[in-house]
């Protein structure tokens, strides 16, 4: 099994405090998923961290309030989560991580086959990745400790999908 972390989301308009798309309680994975990048680190796994980064005038605007417009600190990981030097760092403009971006092509390079996947938000990023994850046929671990929503209740949805529609492996 070679695995790579993905972070996604850990932006400051997502967890810091009044941030436009403030995600309550998102500073209680940031440990966790620490946690799992020195796992990574260890066992010289590669650390991905895939991040919004929207034009001032994207389309998304009309869904969700304006957020991680690029070049902005909104746009910007969080403090507690900053990449080391050997850290890969990708920008995606829509929920999955695969769209629009390296990501595939990157795994594939490096022999990837299992995804472990953390961060915001475990029904609409997060899901949608692990889907476009199963499809390209990669194993998908989350564990639940490095994943939230914005309520508990599309948490738990969430964490439903992806273990008995995209039978992700919980931990």
């Amino acid at each position: 099994m070679n695995k790579a972390l993905i972070i996604i989301d850990m932006l400051n308009d997502f967890v810091q405090e009044g941030a436009p798309l403030q995600t309550p309680n998102a500073r209680s994975i940031v440990d966790c998923i620490n946690e799992q990048k020195k796992i990574a680190a260890e066992n010289s796994n590669p650390i991905i961290y895939v991040c919004d980064a929207h034009d001032p005038d994207d389309k998304e605007f009309k869904i969700w309030p304006k957020h991680c417009v690029k070049g902005t600190k909104g746009a910007e990981i969080i403090d507690e989560l900053k990449p080391d030097k050997n850290d890969i760092v990708l920008e995606k403009t829509r929920y999955s991580c695969f769209f629009g971006t390296r990501l595939n092509e990157i795994l594939k390079e490096k022999n990837i086959d299992t995804l472990v996947l953390t961060g915001l938000l475990t029904n609409v990023c997060v899901m949608y990745t692990a889907a476009d994850a199963v499809s390209r046929n990669y194993h998908v671990i989350v564990p639940e400790n490095c994943v939230i929503a914005l309520d508990e209740e599309t948490h738990k949805f969430g964490m439903q999908q992806l273990k008995n529609v995209h039978n992700a492996e919980i931990i």
